[in-house]
């Protein structure tokens, strides 16, 4: 799943109206809302920071740069989301940029305090993309609630780093900054776990899997693709002919033929 920077660059600027230079690392930024997420976006950027309006869209867009061991990044705060099984705006913008803007590392922020129902993004995100670094903020929070956490388990769990932080306080971004640094660069590469479902969609994922990625040019996770077919998730459908630029309606005969087998 890899863009060239020429094509990133456009793609980024037309599609999403983020400005990135062809020599900026890509983050994108997720969580559940009320993690701490623009706290450690903040504190990644300083000062450089923009901030507008998603195309088409009143949710706000914010982004900003930062360098570390000599490297510009870009970091992209997505809207606060539950789930990129979209069912408000804010949800399409995350899952969009997620799945298309292929960002060279998407770091998903946790509330240490709320595992159970953070995880569910997290493992939605590792059907898309392996370049994943789980970050568990609020540490402090779970701290107070005699809550202990035994992170190198749920890394070797996740099969992706996991940083544990308390970003008002400044603690872990040293060690956020240096593994964002190794997955965007590939020094480290990210096993993340994968959910297997039932036999039945198993099987139509085996049969669809082909002729998805006929499709999606080693840009997309056709696994992940495959899986928003058998939905049937009309607004991805959407966005995803929009994103590869081919007839909505020659698209719907094509699945509707397929699922008709």
């Amino acid at each position: 799943m890899i863009l060239s920077a020429e094509k990133k660059s456009l793609l980024w600027q037309n599609y999403f109206g983020v400005p990135i230079r062809n020599d900026q690392l890509s983050i994108a930024l997720a969580g559940n809302p009320n993690v701490g997420k623009s706290t450690i976006f903040n504190a990644l950027t300083g000062l450089h920071q923009h901030t507008g309006n998603w195309p088409g869209k009143t949710v706000n867009n914010a982004h900003g740069s930062y360098q570390y061991q000599k490297k510009p990044f870009l970091i992209v705060d997505l809207p606060g989301t539950y789930s990129l099984l979209a069912h408000t705006v804010e949800e399409q913008i995350a899952r969009d940029f997620l799945c298309f803007a292929n960002p060279d590392v998407t770091v998903v922020v946790l509330d240490a305090t709320s595992l159970e129902r953070n995880l569910n993004l997290a493992l939605q995100v590792f059907e898309i993309t392996p370049k994943v670094i789980v970050c568990l903020n609020l540490m402090d929070e779970a701290k107070k609630k005699n809550l202990v956490i035994d992170v190198p388990s749920l890394e070797r769990e996740l099969g992706v780093p996991v940083v544990a932080t308390a970003a008002r306080q400044g603690k872990g971004l040293a060690e956020l900054r240096e593994k964002i640094l190794q997955v965007a660069t590939g020094l480290l590469q990210p096993t993340p776990r994968q959910i297997k479902y039932s036999s039945d969609v198993e099987s139509a994922l085996k049969e669809l899997l082909p002729l998805v990625e006929n499709i999606t040019n080693n840009s997309l996770s056709p696994r992940w693709i495959a899986l928003r077919l058998l939905d049937g998730d009309q607004n991805f459908l959407e966005s995803l002919s929009n994103y590869l630029d081919i007839d909505q309606v020659s698209f719907q005969d094509w699945e509707e033929s397929k699922c008709a087998q």
